[in-house]
């Protein structure tokens, strides 16, 4: 049996036509959107660097010191403001002085070192300090002149079942104080959420 077969014809190669310029300047622009992003994250990273500062401190009140040039606010917690009265035994008593005393006494003139990356409304470092090995910010909530702030609920706890401190009596928390004081800017709570809000807020924000 013969078997015809059909050839098809062979198709030359042709090498693709470059782009054209116009194609080539449409690539490059969707390439630099892409990109910047990146490039802006990248730009702002510096913003977020931990920064650490130590040296003799002076203790503005409970919750507040300052190195060197730099003031510090202790992370995670909040004291009575420095003139705050609190109430205990039928009687008022200025908590806001103990409770800068119950910091001094921790610090007992030891050298003090403070790290952290995010500032509050009044620029101050929010900072996690230690003095001779101890853990400041976590003490002061544990002896109770302090209150957690968005962290340490644990040793607040502790504190509140044990009468420590300010929880020996009645006393209006510090940010409510403030706030019925007249202080215009209220500070928020430091915790997780406000941290990665501040985060976002610092990596994105134009120069």
């Amino acid at each position: 049996m013969s078997r015809s077969w059909s050839r098809r014809p062979r198709r030359r190669y042709a090498p693709p036509r470059p782009p054209s310029l116009w194609r080539r300047l449409v690539d490059y622009g969707l390439t630099v959107i892409a990109l910047g992003p990146l490039i802006l994250l990248a730009a702002r990273l510096d913003r977020i660097e931990t920064r650490k500062t130590e040296g003799a401190a002076i203790v503005n009140d409970g919750d507040t010191i300052t190195l060197g040039t730099e003031r510090i606010r202790m992370r995670g917690i909040d004291a009575p403001e420095y003139s705050q009265i609190c109430r205990r035994d039928g009687a008022d008593y200025a908590c806001g002085k103990l409770a800068r005393q119950s910091l001094v006494r921790l610090i007992s003139g030891k050298p003090v070192s403070c790290t952290g990356w995010q500032r509050d409304r009044y620029g101050r470092l929010l900072g996690e300090c230690k003095a001779g090995g101890k853990d400041l910010n976590r003490a002061q909530v544990e002896a109770g002149w302090a209150i957690a702030y968005g962290d340490f609920e644990t040793e607040q706890a502790a504190a509140r079942s044990g009468k420590a401190g300010i929880w020996a009596g009645t006393f209006d928390e510090p940010h409510d104080w403030r706030e019925s004081h007249g202080h215009e800017m209220v500070e928020r709570k430091h915790g997780t959420l406000a941290s990665i809000g501040d985060a976002l807020r610092e990596i994105f924000r134009f120069w």
